[in-house]
């Protein structure tokens, strides 16, 4: 008996409505009509494959480069009654037999598989034996060039279309501008796609962005905001990574490195550490992805500037997978920004050019005044309906402005149109100084009226103001030397008729201390955070019994509303969000025991 898409989705995921955009996408997959779908991290981008390979009859292929979040996927859709089964080197001979023999026997509904893998020749002439229901690319950015992940075997994928002409194919991905939109369609011979983007907002992250001063000491705090939840923390080398790790187990808190130069049990083993809760946090490098579905990440902290604002988007997209509340910090200096220059030593100039431009854009996000969410919808070509976010440090006003901006602003426009708008932000924070610089002597800049006319402000100060004013859009850089220009909005600065908003220089010793409002009330209206820790426990309980990670049974949004609602019968715990048939039937009773007990206490 066939299912449908509402049926399917509330059995096994136990959810009784779609998340934006995901029926649409789901739609294309039932109507075999080939699919280019964007949804950000969290989106629910992998139930708009999984839940019509349910609905379809045969297998559906999906092609997945990271080995440990193949795993992490099969184990949940095995969890929620769904047979799926995936294959890599991690398998031995045995292993792939069995699942050989559940591909021909027609009980597979969902194969994963490394893009490598699935190209082999034996491998299309064996699969073209079973009934394909379609074929999905996850992480389809990997394929394209101008992507911030491109993995070359990916660009092998086309043969796939060759070999499955009948086959829709679908593409899907967290981040992706309109040029890799169009380059994965080009790569993947995607006929006449339907293209579903979602909006790159995450409303339930906040975002904070702060100078890099006490590395340690600015990791710690965060660290020690969230005791007992899990957290990932970004560091730019192996040997950081390590000492990060060090440091963060010094002080009490679990943790444990992970990075490429660990060998390959060790990082499967501190991984594992990390998914079954044993640790709290992972240090890890930003350049080694960590393929993993981990839903209950609660901070995610960057010690560092990443090379791209799509790798930011993905990398801190790793925290609050399951909706609910989560904190994003980028700890920033401007050494970050030189030494990813450094690196751009490609052969490809056009390559290098589409680097060094992504490298301006975090600088410009980072040294920014402006609404961190609307910064990054708006790099993706979206805009956020509302001025204000209420989930980022400039919104909640935790950041120090500058109170005389427009008339800072003034003096930096001024000094860009008396420089006949033909020079740099470096050298314009030159002149601003009063520098002596052979450069600015040569120009006879030094007897302008701007020249000095800073000069009480670091030069290194009035380079962020500089960029500030670039990314509120009041001066544009232009040209391969990066020349500024005022803006219409930026000579409206200067005719008084707009003000800008400036970070106020960091000063460790008398910046005002954070605040500590947090956004994160909301998503515990009505929770018995007595109970949630609780059930909490019990779930660690279950997964150490079964041997997977605590959030495959329950993640922790399903267990915030059990502590909400109590339910008390069989009946009402079907009413708890993310509660499928399969996992009522699994693990229903002994939770709803545990509730009673906990209710029974509290007389």
């Amino acid at each position: 008996m066939s299912l449908s898409l509402e049926h399917a989705l509330e059995r096994f995921w136990g959810y009784t409505n779609f998340r934006p955009l995901q029926q649409e996408a789901m739609s294309c997959v039932m109507n075999g009509h080939d699919s280019l779908v964007v949804l950000p991290t969290g989106g629910g981008k992998s139930l708009c494959f999984q839940v019509p390979a349910m609905c379809l009859p045969g297998m559906a292929i999906v092609v997945s480069p990271l080995i440990a979040l193949m795993k992490d996927q099969v184990d949940t859709l095995r969890q929620n009654g769904i047979p799926a089964a995936f294959i890599n080197s991690t398998l031995d001979v045995e292993e792939r037999r069995q699942v050989a023999r559940w591909i021909h026997s027609g009980e597979l509904k969902l194969l994963y598989i490394a893009p490598e893998r699935l190209v082999l020749p034996g491998t299309l002439e064996f699969l073209g034996s079973a009934q394909v229901s379609m074929i999905a690319v996850d992480e389809a950015h990997c394929i394209s060039e101008w992507g911030h992940d491109f993995r070359p075997e990916y660009r092998g994928l086309s043969v796939v279309r060759e070999r499955f002409p009948d086959v829709a194919v679908h593409a899907y991905t967290a981040t992706a501008t309109p040029r890799v939109r169009d380059d994965i369609a080009a790569q993947l011979g995607l006929r006449e796609p339907t293209t579903l983007v979602g909006s790159f907002d995450r409303p339930n992250l906040v975002y904070r962005v702060e100078r890099r001063d006490r590395l340690n000491d600015q990791v710690l705090e965060v660290a020690t905001k969230h005791p007992g939840e899990a957290g990932i923390v970004y560091c730019p080398t192996r040997n950081q990574v390590e000492e990060m790790a060090a440091l963060l187990k010094a002080r009490g808190i679990k943790a444990l490195p992970y990075h490429a130069g660990l060998a390959d049990n060790i990082r499967r083993k501190h991984q594992d550490a990390f998914l079954n809760e044993s640790v709290d946090v992972i240090t890890a490098t930003v350049a080694f992805g960590m393929g993993i579905d981990k839903s209950n990440v609660r901070y995610v902290v960057h010690a560092a500037m990443p090379k791209s604002l799509e790798a930011y988007q993905q990398e801190s997209g790793r925290a609050g997978r399951d909706g609910l509340p989560a904190e994003c910090w980028l700890f920033y200096s401007t050494a970050d920004l030189m030494r990813w220059r450094n690196m751009i030593d490609g052969d490809d100039e056009v390559a290098n050019q589409v680097a060094r431009d992504s490298l301006d854009q975090v600088a410009q996000f980072c040294t920014s005044a402006a609404c961190r969410h609307q910064s990054l919808v708006r790099h993706f070509g979206q805009e956020l309906p509302h001025q204000s976010c209420d989930a980022c440090d400039v919104c909640l006003g935790d950041v120090d402005l500058l109170p005389d901006a427009l008339v800072v602003a003034q003096k930096i426009l001024s000094s860009v149109v008396r420089q006949k708008e033909r020079f740099g932000g470096e050298y314009t924070a030159l002149v601003l100084k009063g520098s002596k610089d052979q450069r600015v002597l040569q120009n006879g800049h030094d007897e302008l009226s701007t020249y000095g006319i800073l000069s009480q402000h670091d030069t290194r100060v009035i380079r962020d103001w500089v960029e500030q004013l670039v990314g509120q859009g009041f001066l544009e850089k232009t040209g391969e030397f990066n020349v500024l220009q005022v803006t219409p909005l930026g000579w409206q600065v200067l005719r008084g008729e707009l003000a800008p908003k400036l970070l106020q220089p960091a000063n460790p010793k008398t910046s005002k201390a954070r605040k500590s409002k947090s956004v994160d009330e909301a998503a515990w209206e009505g929770v018995d955070h007595e109970l949630f820790e609780s059930l909490r426990q019990l779930r660690r309980e279950v997964a150490t019994q079964m041997k997977v990670p605590p959030y495959i049974i329950f993640s922790d949004a399903s267990l915030r509303d059990m502590a909400r609602l109590r339910p008390t019968t069989m009946a009402h715990m079907h009413l708890v969000k993310g509660v499928g048939a399969k996992k009522a039937d699994d693990f229903g009773e002994l939770f709803l025991e545990r509730i009673l007990e906990h209710l029974a206490e509290a007389k």
